[in-house]
């Protein structure tokens, strides 16, 4: 028994090491361009772009087979920085067709309450988890992780769940310019 118990420990430490040294022998270097194009996108997950998310858009804008002004949360700014970053002339972002030439005002989610069935279609749509709420019962959208990306409102059935601008007051600004914190010394 005891024999067993060490040749199995010998065995596992032996292909322990063999794949250590694979992991370092074969590691593939990830493109550093893709992470600092997702650093510039807005991590919204909305897919307006017409990519599964901002990685996979990051990905396609680093190997140059993506335009860099597909973001629409991030606007104009994000097209910038992207094309600041790929060494490109800027194009200003299409907002699509039917739209004013400047980007949407910001908005949230709102689900009626009284025409929500709980068929939970809205919550297997949201990217950003802002959805709560049960199967056969209603449902509500939690306002401050809503990033208005509209995906949520196509495959309700019922019609229930509306875009509703936000005004900008104190509650809802953002500082656009990354804030440090200063930790205090014990």
């Amino acid at each position: 028994m005891l024999t067993a118990i060490l040749i199995m420990a010998g065995l596992a430490v032996a292909l322990g090491l063999i794949l250590g040294y694979a992991a370092l022998k074969f590691r593939v270097e990830g493109n550093p361009l893709t992470e600092k194009a997702a650093a510039i996108l807005p991590n919204t997950q909305c897919g307006q772009c017409g990519y599964a998310g901002c990685a996979p858009y990051a990905q396609a804008v680093a190997e140059g087979k993506a335009a860099t002004n597909l973001c629409v949360p991030g606007g104009d700014p994000v097209a910038k920085g992207l094309a600041e970053l790929l060494g490109v002339e800027f194009q200003p972002v299409n907002y699509g067709e039917g739209q004013a030439a400047g980007p949407k005002p910001k908005q949230v989610a709102f689900i009626d309450e009284n025409l929500c069935i709980g068929c939970t279609a809205c919550l297997k749509a949201c990217p950003q988890d802002a959805i709560l709420g049960a199967s056969k019962m209603m449902h509500t959208v939690i306002a401050q992780y809503c990033t208005g990306c509209e995906l949520c409102v196509a495959p309700c059935p019922v019609d229930c769940i509306s875009m509703i601008p936000v005004g900008a007051d104190i509650a809802s600004w953002k500082w656009k310019y990354p804030v440090y914190q200063i930790k205090k010394a014990a």
